[in-house]
């Protein structure tokens, strides 16, 4: 559900400061609730998305993957530098934009991405289906996500 609550502005305080920065997604999360929801979606002031309560959100539209910029008020998530750095890798096409209410519910695909959630496919939003849930993009990169950790993992464990 998109939350009436909006992100605080990036200029006003930091997104990258997750100590302050909690108050607005947890009202943001309770209107999801309350909706029937599992998940909000923040937007920020200017009505542009910005993130989820505690994720990242991408889209798929034509092939295409986009993800609400920094600026817009996404945080800069380690996982979502991760599926930036692997859609690039599997020859993707990826863009950080603007993103519109009207590009999540036209959207052939979502997903949220965080370092506890890893990544969750979005069925709906605001009521309206999504064509594809998982689609195509997330498996292939779902996939990608889950080789990466456990090489990662593998290569930390010969470490030790």
């Amino acid at each position: 559900v998109i939350a009436a609550t909006r992100r605080l502005p990036a200029d006003g305080l930091d997104p990258r400061i997750k100590s302050l920065n909690y108050l607005n997604p947890i009202l943001a999360r309770m209107e999801a609730t309350q909706a029937g929801a599992d998940e909000a979606v923040l937007l920020n002031s200017q009505g542009r998305v910005a993130e989820g309560s505690a994720e990242n959100l991408f889209i798929v539209r034509d092939g295409l993957l986009a993800t609400p910029r920094p600026v817009d008020g996404a945080l800069e998530g380690i996982t979502r530098g991760v599926i930036l750095a692997l859609a690039a890798e599997l020859n993707i096409p990826v863009r950080e934009a603007p993103l519109t209410p009207y590009d999540l519910y036209t959207a052939d695909e979502c997903f949220l991405t965080g370092t506890g959630a890893e990544l969750i496919p979005v069925r709906e939003v605001d009521g309206r289906p999504l064509r594809h849930c998982p689609g195509p993009a997330f498996s292939t990169l779902a996939n990608a996500f889950h080789q990466r950790v456990e090489q990662e993992s593998n290569s930390e464990e010969q470490k030790t």
